[in-house]
């Protein structure tokens, strides 16, 4: 079913060509790629909009899932079924989607709502990994699985380059709870040192206890985010200390 061009207005169609130059791509039809950039507040304010990102998201992380696991079966046939899943959990994650989406400005490109734009909603991780999935499934419907495959490519290849040189962005939550579990038989405990600001913009500090010892306070912008910064404290001043069970956690997590 084609759908038409004429609800989007001159800016937004020269917004959409220029994106489109950079992507090296052409849109069949461009309002199946605005929707992809258009997240369901934009449509809850603007009801003459056609719909928003929710179901290309949907097909767009089963595009990337199918091509970042080939693409790792192909790449790296030595590794084990373990090794794979774990460095395809990282390049598909939330973290590291959404920082491809900030890269390629996906942010300044996103249709929200007023509401959604007051609490920050342009830079929230899952809203960018999910228009940068709904992008994989925009491209997939309109230009045809290649297309979306090459598209997809063009980001993770990178990111999985920075896991085997271990240069990505670490998740200090896991590594701190592996480390715990397999040699003290225990796990992190976090803990709300403190909330400031308006409920729109809320910052949270938290405290890290591992075997009775405290890490932090640290902050974020979300509990998830100052757990995880919480957590880096800790991780890091066990390596830093070193000895036998820091040595023993770095090899094991290499791959």
């Amino acid at each position: 079913m084609q759908i038409r061009n004429d609800s989007l207005n001159r800016e937004r169609l020269a917004t959409l060509g220029a994106f489109q130059k950079f992507l090296g791509l052409r849109f069949k039809n461009i309002e199946i790629l605005n929707r992809a950039l258009t997240h369901r507040s934009y449509i809850n304010e603007s009801p003459q909009s056609r719909g928003n990102n929710e179901r290309l998201e949907f097909l767009g992380d089963a595009v990337l899932g199918m091509v970042a696991a080939s693409e790792l079966f192909s790449k790296l046939g030595d590794k084990a079924e373990g090794d794979l899943a774990r460095i395809k959990s990282i390049v598909v994650s939330e973290d590291t989607l959404a920082a491809i989406a900030l890269d390629i400005n996906l942010d300044k490109l996103l249709l929200v709502g007023k509401g959604e734009e007051r609490s920050g909603g342009r830079n929230k991780k899952a809203i960018l990994a999910d228009a940068l999935e709904a992008l994989f499934g925009s491209c997939f419907v309109d230009l045809g699985f290649e297309k979306a495959r090459s598209l997809v490519l063009r980001f993770i290849v990178p990111e999985i380059d920075k896991v085997l040189s271990d240069k990505h962005k670490k998740d200090y939550k896991t590594l701190l709870q592996e480390y715990a579990q397999k040699w003290h038989k225990s796990c992190p405990v976090y803990t709300i040192y403190e909330k400031t600001g308006p409920d729109h913009d809320r910052t949270y500090m938290m405290t890290c206890m591992l075997l009775e010892k405290p890490y932090g306070p640290a902050s974020g912008k979300t509990k998830k985010e100052a757990e995880q910064a919480a957590a880096a404290l800790g991780y890091e001043a066990i390596m830093l200390a070193g000895g036998s069970e820091a040595q023993k956690l770095l090899s094991v997590k290499k791959l």
